[in-house]
């Protein structure tokens, strides 16, 4: 076939569109991962520098002021020394101004977080594998190698920070941002209630001035207070003092923002206005020397070059990372869906995953602890003014200031005022028992998810804490599903509803004459197949006959019928047989007229082989009465598009009376007419 001209240049042209077609298709491709990968791509260059920089500026420094000393404090969770919380404070807030999609949030060292990372460095590397053969000292410091414990514990730290990141970037590259739905709102707040007793338990000693052991796992928090109330009358009076004013100074600070939030431009930065102070006393008075008030000691200043973490501590961090990793996550994406749903735009779950995770693994090779992002912190930044993540790139820089040209100044601070900061930023959790009574009164299932998350939690550690929770969570789940709520409905005139008949009397919910329509607010599957037909059968009192060599089902009424038939010919002094032979088939008087029953399945989500196979049994037994069982929402869906499960269900349906319109009320008025309209077999 000869190929003209004009064919051959039909044929490039063609060539070239499609080609140019499938580069541009890839182009915008490219562009939208990208921008989906980097957010901040999407809103700077269109960044408004007129209208949002100064609140931005504003915000920042603000955010910076709160988030230094809260950097050194949370480290003290942690185990390690105070600089490292200054590096977790840098860090992954620079990375999250380029990778998150939430405006507002905070990142940062946060208060749980490191409290998890702390007992997982200290249980790692306690005290007793440093102890000095040696040593003559009477303090339990003087016995103690601190510079190699505290080496192994930031290791430590590392190792955990690196797991929990890459952790949150495969989950988030799976498109598993999904997985915080199993942290339930009332096991959070449960579980971070008990973390915040942990916390204040473990700041005691810093705010007595005691030396004791750090504990962690089963029972901590007991044997922690133990210790604290076992050498409470060596309580160094000047550090107890000092710690107690700094409570005292920053709660009325705390409640003076509070009630004059809308008057004052910007919070009262309480923070560092004590550990200026505070510092500045502790220098003055050189209370290190002349007091023995333990102070922070030394910052090294600087950052510090990147380094690989420890691979050989990988094996025994797997659980406590995928924990740490899972809750910085649920606290994470709960408060950035929290600023966005306020001011009007949305925040990608999966992407906040991907963002943290890099935070953390990057960042770990930085000497930095696991991070997420703080309430407190947030607030601040959202009610300064923040707009944008510039507010946490400059609060971030304000930080780096510190490591880099004054972080010797804070080595006079006293710890003591480090642990009253810790202590008062947790009183809003400790508001959190106030859910008890309102769980109490809407729904006691989630009352015992908080109790449960909240108890395990402080006996048992955070760790298993959070398994015995989340477990526990997941077993109300199927309780609730194993026992559903089932209820016959009836009509309300003139209008389309149909409604419990007893829960709803007031609204004179009738039912159709020898129609039953039973309504279940579950699915049904292996677990409540039983309960679902025992629930029918209770509700729907109908008597079946059968053979008595089998296994007879009487119940309600038809027991009650026949023995009031039998006291009666008793009573008349007939004792004859009224049946006849008992091999033949037993024939009970009908009691009711009910000709028709509807299994409104329309809240119904799926129907498992176990349940279809019990349905099926059911409609057996019904026919053999002359009593129709049809199905309302009945659909492929229900069985996972199991076609075969589908339609064997089919042929043991009356005429196949399957309806599924888009309502419940419109379906069951369908079905009702059609069962009224058809005659009885």
């Amino acid at each position: 076939m000869k190929v003209t001209p004009e064919k051959l240049c039909l044929w490039r042209l063609l060539k070239i569109c499609l080609v140019l077609n499938i580069h541009r298709c890839s182009s915008e491709k490219a562009k939208a991962a990208a921008l989906s990968f980097m957010p901040i791509l999407s809103w700077l260059p269109s960044y408004p520098v007129k209208k949002y920089l100064f609140s931005d500026v504003v915000s920042g420094l603000s955010t910076g002021v709160v988030q230094l000393p809260q950097g050194l404090a949370y480290a003290m969770l942690a185990a390690v020394p105070p600089v490292y919380g200054l590096y977790s404070s840098f860090y992954p807030v620079l990375l999250y101004t380029f990778f998150g999609t939430s405006r507002h949030i905070s990142v940062g060292t946060f208060a749980v977080i490191s409290l998890m990372i702390g007992g997982v460095a200290v249980r790692e590397a306690p005290d007793s594998m440093f102890m000095n053969i040696n040593a003559t000292g009477s303090n339990a410091s003087d016995a103690i190698n601190v510079e190699l414990r505290d080496k192994s514990r930031v290791q430590v730290a590392v190792m955990v920070t690196t797991l929990a990141g890459l952790i949150q970037i495969v989950l988030g590259l799976l498109r598993f941002g999904f997985v915080a739905i199993y942290l339930t709102e009332p096991l959070v707040r449960g579980f971070t209630t008990a973390a915040s007793m942990h916390v204040v338990i473990s700041q005691l000693k810093y705010l007595l001035g005691v030396e004791t052991q750090r504990y962690s796992g089963f029972l901590s928090a007991i044997y922690s207070v133990k210790a604290v109330l076992s050498r409470i009358t060596s309580t160094n009076i000047a550090t107890f003092l000092l710690g107690l004013g700094c409570i005292i100074f920053l709660y009325v600070i705390k409640v003076l923002n509070e009630r004059f939030k809308k008057k004052l431009p910007i919070p009262i930065p309480g923070e560092i206005i004590v550990v200026i102070v505070s510092t500045g006393i502790s220098y003055g008075l050189s209370l290190s020397k002349e007091y023995k008030v333990h102070v922070v000691g030394n910052i090294p200043t600087g950052l510090r070059p990147p380094a690989a973490p420890n691979i050989s501590l990988l094996p025994n961090l797997v659980t406590d990372s995928f924990a740490i990793a899972i809750v910085g996550f649920s606290m994470d994406v709960s408060l950035a869906k929290i600023f966005a749903l306020k001011h009007g735009y949305s925040v990608d779950g999966n992407q906040e995953l991907i963002a943290l995770g890099l935070c953390n693994f990057i960042s770990s090779f930085f000497q930095t602890f696991a991070v997420t992002c703080s309430m407190s912190r947030s607030l601040v930044q959202e009610s300064t003014g923040g707009k944008t993540q510039i507010a946490g790139l400059l609060a971030s820089l304000l930080v780096l200031v510190v490591v880099v040209a004054v972080g010797f100044v804070f080595e006079p601070l006293p710890q003591t005022a480090l642990a009253a900061i810790i202590m008062v930023n947790l009183i809003g959790m400790f508001k959190q028992f106030r859910d008890i009574p309102s769980l109490w009164r809407t729904s006691k299932i989630e009352l015992a998810i908080w109790v449960i998350a909240f108890i395990a939690s402080v006996l048992l550690g955070l760790d298993y804490g959070l398994l015995v929770a989340v477990t526990f969570a997941i077993l109300t789940v199927i309780y609730r599903t194993q026992s559903p709520k089932t209820s016959i409905l009836g009509h309300v005139a003139n209008t389309g509803l149909y409604c419990d008949v007893d829960e709803y009397e007031e609204v004179n919910a009738a039912e159709y004459e020898g129609i039953k329509i039973f309504h279940s607010n579950s699915s049904v599957y292996f677990a409540n197949s039983d309960l679902y037909v025992n629930s029918l059968k209770e509700k729907v009192a109908v008597c079946l006959s059968v053979w008595k060599q089998t296994e007879t089902l009487l119940w309600g009424k038809c027991e009650q019928r026949e023995r009031s038939h039998v006291a009666e010919d008793q009573k008349n002094g007939q004792f004859g047989d009224r049946h006849g032979d008992s091999e033949e088939a037993v024939f009970l008087e009908p009691f009711s007229t009910v000709h028709s029953i509807i299994l409104d399945w329309t809240s119904a989500t799926f129907i498992d082989s176990v349940g279809a196979k019990a349905i099926r049994q059911v409609i057996k037994e019904y026919a053999a009465v002359d009593v129709r069982v049809v199905i309302a929402g009945c659909n492929k869906k229900l069985f996972g598009g199991n076609t075969w499960l589908f339609e064997s269900l089919l042929p043991s349906c009356h005429a196949r009376h399957i309806f599924s319109q888009r309502t419940a009320a419109r379906l069951l008025r369908s079905l009702v007419q059609t069962v009224l309209c058809k005659p009885q077999r």
